[in-house]
């Protein structure tokens, strides 16, 4: 009896040496919601410890509604959340987990956002065309993933400044400008200019990332009507050589375009010469023709009364022979 006991505790011992007690699977780390140009993304950083196969599942919820998967068995360190029909001006939180297998870790939360006062709006696009010593300005707004810049937001200026090619410590600025375009007229002739434009707008407490450099050299005050009149002058006067030659040589060139294409002589004379066919002679030559008189005698003929038919038919019944006499 003791000896079973014994190989009872042995076997039990056995088998919990054996055994695999795994822990829960850690959380992601570092997660966080972002917006950029409207759009909301949320990311995360893998578990310490990360085991191959992991996948993560991610929601987002709004102030207004419950959790919403954003990505289920994704493998990727992040969800975009932008095409789920979300509000620019919604206030959203997300949240991820991950799985291995049918294990899972608790659900990691992350920050608050509020798209329009907390997206990082981007650097808008900047041209430069050059007139005389002055140069303009063109902007055009960065494009969001949801509705417009214009659309968002109410109160939207542009921060302009500009500076001599590599004089950067002498930049001047223009602020709360609102329209797209703009005229620097204070420039030097002949000297390279660059640009930098930064947005603000009226909810977001951050201006948007500055625009590229972009550098244009301005032209001589002086030179440019007499440019543009040598131009036109020289346009002008290309016209009227045109017309003089096609005047002078209009016969010439018609000629050449339109050539005028001869048949070969032996051509015209079969065509022009009179058919020897008896056809077109017998044709030609008139008919004669050939007639007899012939006379026509009827016998004389009553007609009963009675049906107008009967009558009809015995009439027709009753006529003589016609006799046809050829002379």
């Amino acid at each position: 009896m003791s000896a079973y006991i014994c190989v009872v505790v042995l076997t039990v011992s056995a088998l919990g040496g054996a055994t695999v007690v795994s822990e829960l699977l850690s959380r992601p780390t570092n997660v966080r919601l972002t917006s950029h140009n409207l759009n909301l993304v949320l990311r995360w950083d893998p578990p310490e410890g990360t085991a191959s196969g992991l996948v993560y599942t991610a929601m987002y919820k709004s102030s207004v509604t419950d959790y919403r998967i954003g990505c289920e068995n994704t493998s990727s360190l992040e969800c975009d959340f932008t095409t789920l029909k979300i509000s620019p001006y919604g206030n959203y939180t997300g949240r991820v987990r991950a799985q291995l297998g049918e294990e899972s870790s608790n659900w990691a939360e992350s920050n608050y956002v509020t798209l329009d006062t907390d997206t990082f709006i981007g650097s808008p696009t900047v041209s430069l065309s050059s007139n005389g010593a002055t140069l303009e300005v063109s902007i055009q707004d960065p494009v969001f993933s949801i509705s417009t810049l214009r659309n968002v937001y109410n109160g939207v200026t542009y921060n302009i400044t500009y500076w001599k090619k590599g004089q950067n410590e002498k930049a001047r600025s223009i602020p709360d400008i609102q329209q797209h375009r703009l005229v620097l007229s204070d420039l030097d002739p002949r000297t390279k200019y660059c640009v930098q434009v930064q947005i603000n707008t009226d909810r977001n407490p951050n201006p948007s990332q500055h625009s590229s450099i972009t550098c244009e050299s301005t032209a001589n005050e002086q030179e440019a009507p007499w440019v543009a009149a040598m131009v036109a002058f020289v346009i002008m006067a290309v016209v009227v050589a045109l017309l003089v030659v096609a005047v002078v040589y209009w016969k010439s060139i018609s000629q050449f375009l339109c050539p005028k294409d001869a048949l070969p002589p032996h051509f015209e004379e079969s065509l022009l010469a009179r058919p020897n066919s008896n056809m077109y002679l017998n044709m030609q030559s008139p008919v004669e023709e050939i007639c007899h008189p012939i006379s026509i005698i009827a016998g004389d003929r009553t007609v009963e009364e009675g049906d107008p038919l009967e009558a009809a038919g015995s009439s027709f019944s009753q006529q003589p022979d016609v006799i046809v006499e050829e002379r």
